[in-house]
């Protein structure tokens, strides 16, 4: 049984016990009315504490049972709730740790509410496109006040419970907001089942929050102010305005019809393409830790000592990423001059997040003194793992390993952050392959959030469990990928990019091209992304991809750009033309003229190119290498995809990533699409991936 039932001189205690965060399943669901209906029917029970286990008062909602039947089976939270709040007998909710989504609207549910302080109060059902729908918005506020309330559900932030006690009472435990009635410093157990016994013996009824007004001077005005202020931020998720619609509505027509149309809001909701793509980005990202052969029970190897090789940019990036979880850095430089310019970025870096207000100045001395500067190897020989951050040849990588082969103790991992290279080939370098795996970070990399975690031929599976573990604890969402050109993001970026040269040869222009997939909800076209990146460094692989692979089509229309000196926004011009300190785009005169004398000379006939085929011709390039990729085994999962290309490369949230909205578009229209695209000039780039026919046939998408 997933709720624990005991009783303490005339309070009966219901724990919620389902570990990890309690969350509200069926077993648990049932458990909590089994639990209110006995104490009922105990005559020596005068109060009812209810309270949970371990981490968590409850998280709300079970994951596991997500689309589900065991989801909407009775009891429903509607019906736990009801139980709660209709019990003869008091119910205080005792919360600690977290209260959140349905967690928070069972606790709102009771007669009492007491906490500790710390605890996380959250109504977060927003983030995964819909909203509280077992009473949060009706409850909520009338407990803490409109205002408080709608920025709690429209924002699904957490607040600490200490925020919402005011600290000025006579009685310094009793909370100014009316969401607890105390919040207790000392043992949350003990003065539970204290204040249990003072209100049960008190006659009823006791207090239900459903009956309290709703409180505000100008409760229109507010909604309306609100209601734009939302529009204005959220236009591409609809799920903050039924949030705002919701709480009117129990504003204006009171709790019962405002409970109905949350209901009602709530179903609409889940149907939503948009809540459809939250949840599964919801679902990926905890998928995207599980590996298929690498069991969840891997012994992981310790780390307590990190070592990167590289003050650069990104290796100053990767270092701060474990400064900031505590875990102390030896940054390794091949002279002074770049060792002091690496380290004083990093403390540039967090000096202008205290200028935020996001640090303090005491914290940041503290992150400083975990990193210990070097320009010796042999002061990397306690690190239990080691990053290298080196220029991204070959050649040099070899160097490097060959030498941390001879340094590092055994046991330690030692990591490249290729983007491209073939990390068989870099394991090959040392004596230890078993321990070599790839940890690409994205730039910057103490922001991006994607990881990708490239797995060689030989890597241990206790190298890829701590990997996986230690990025949780820097906070990455961390996607395993196999070894090839590119990895995951890299090799279906090829593509795109592939598609949008094209596209100029046979009619579009750069800021075409990049206006519509931004309208399609990219923060950032191909032509804008390459000259933000520098056109040199596609250059550069273009080049080599021309010796590997002679017979493959590619345009040559960027490398005639590259020959001008255009590199981008550091040399003041790329594909569009730049300002010094401004970073604005501004539309290029010339190279629009190259462009046109371009197709000219490669007899390339320009015609007008829609909106929605550069959109088709861009996104169905990364759907069909994404196929492909599936196919091979790079990638374990559809999802995984989804997750490096909505955490790693600007792919709308809204939309899912590229696989999901495969899905949603459908791959038979998928499939029509790319095969008339091949049939056209250029059509010698789409190679149909054999599983978008094979699905489609089917009636299937990559998620099932």
């Amino acid at each position: 049984m997933a709720v624990d039932y005991t009783t303490h001189d005339g309070v009966a205690v219901i724990t919620l016990n389902n570990p990890p965060v309690n969350g509200l399943g069926l077993s648990t669901r049932a458990g909590i009315v089994e639990g209110i209906e006995r104490a009922q029917n105990d005559p020596a029970v005068k109060a009812i504490v209810l309270t949970g286990a371990g981490k968590a008062f409850s998280g709300g909602a079970d994951i596991t049972e997500f689309n589900t039947p065991k989801a909407t089976q009775e009891p429903t939270l509607h019906t736990v709730i009801k139980t709660v709040e209709g019990s003869a007998k008091p119910v205080i909710a005792a919360i600690h740790s977290v209260a959140m989504g349905g967690g928070l609207e069972l606790a709102l549910g009771a007669h009492y509410r007491i906490a500790a302080p710390g605890a996380q109060i959250a109504l977060p059902e927003v983030k995964l496109g819909i909203l509280p729908g077992a009473g949060g918005t009706q409850r909520l506020p009338r407990a803490i006040g409109l205002e408080a309330a709608l920025n709690m559900i429209v924002s699904g932030a957490p607040v600490m419970s200490e925020k919402l006690a005011h600290p000025g009472l006579a009685h310094p435990g009793l909370a100014d907001s009316g969401l607890f009635d105390e919040v207790v410093e000392g043992d949350l157990a003990e003065a539970a089942l204290a204040f249990a016994r003072k209100v049960g013996a008190k006659a009823g009824p006791h207090p239900k929050v459903r009956d309290r007004k709703i409180e505000h001077p100008n409760a229109a005005g507010f909604i309306q102010f609100a209601r734009n202020s939302v529009a204005a931020v959220a236009k591409n998720f609809p799920g903050p305005l039924k949030c705002i619609d919701a709480v009117e509505a129990g504003v204006q027509n009171g709790f019962d019809k405002g409970l109905a149309f949350e209901r009602d809001c709530f179903i609409a909701l889940v149907q939503t393409p948009e809540s459809h793509a939250l949840r599964h980005a919801f679902f990926g990202e905890r998928a995207a830790s599980k590996i298929p052969d690498v069991p969840s029970d891997t012994p992981v190897r310790d780390i307590k000592q990190v070592a990167v090789i590289g003050a650069g940019t990104m290796g100053g990036g990767i270092a701060m990423n474990f400064i900031n979880a505590g875990i102390p850095v030896t940054l390794l430089e091949t002279k002074q001059e770049a060792l002091d310019r690496g380290v004083g970025t990093i403390r540039k870096n967090y000096e202008a997040t205290v200028k935020k207000g996001k640090l303090k100045p005491e914290a940041l001395e503290q992150r400083m003194a975990l990193i210990t500067p070097t320009l010796s190897y042999d002061d990397l020989k306690n690190a239990d793992l080691i990053v290298e951050a080196v220029f991204e040849e070959l050649g040099v990588k070899e160097q490097v390993f060959k030498r941390l082969d001879e340094v590092a103790k055994p046991g330690a991992i030692l990591a490249s952050n290729t983007s491209t290279l073939d990390v068989d080939k870099i394991a090959a370098f040392t004596k230890r392959p078993q321990d070599v795996v790839g940890m690409h970070f994205f730039s910057p990399a103490n922001v991006m959030k994607l990881l990708e975690v490239v797995r060689g031929k030989d890597t241990a599976k206790d190298v890829l469990a701590t990997v996986m573990k230690l990025a949780k604890k820097i906070k990455k969402t961390a996607v395993v990928s196999g070894v090839c050109d590119g990895f995951i993001g890299n090799r279906m970026i090829e593509q795109y990019i592939r598609q949008a040269l094209f596209m100029l040869e046979e009619g579009a222009l750069p800021a075409q091209v990049d206006k519509a997939i931004e309208k399609f909800g990219f923060a950032m076209g191909p032509f804008r992304m390459s000259d933000l990146a520098g056109n040199d460094i596609g250059w550069a692989i273009r080049k080599r991809r021309y010796q590997e692979h002679p017979d493959m089509h590619y345009s040559k229309i960027a490398d005639r750009l590259c020959e001008t000196g255009r590199f981008g926004q550091k040399t003041g011009g790329g594909w569009y033309d730049y300002k010094a300190g401004d970073r604005t785009a501004y539309p290029s005169k010339v190279v629009d003229e190259m462009i046109t004398s371009f197709s000219k000379e490669a007899n390339a006939e320009r015609r007008k190119i829609s909106d929605e085929e550069i959109v088709e011709r861009l996104v169905f390039a990364l759907v069909n290498e994404g196929a492909k990729i599936l196919e091979e085994g790079i990638a374990s999962k559809a999802s995984d995809i989804d997750m490096v290309y909505l955490t790693g490369y600007g792919f709308p949230l809204y939309r899912g990533g590229p696989m999901l909205y495969a899905d949603t578009v459908g791959l038979y229209n998928v499939e029509r699409a790319i095969r008339r695209y091949a049939s056209r000039p250029n059509g010698d780039a789409w190679q149909l991936a054999p599983s978008i026919a094979e699905l489609a046939a089917k009636g299937r998408g990559f998620n099932g």
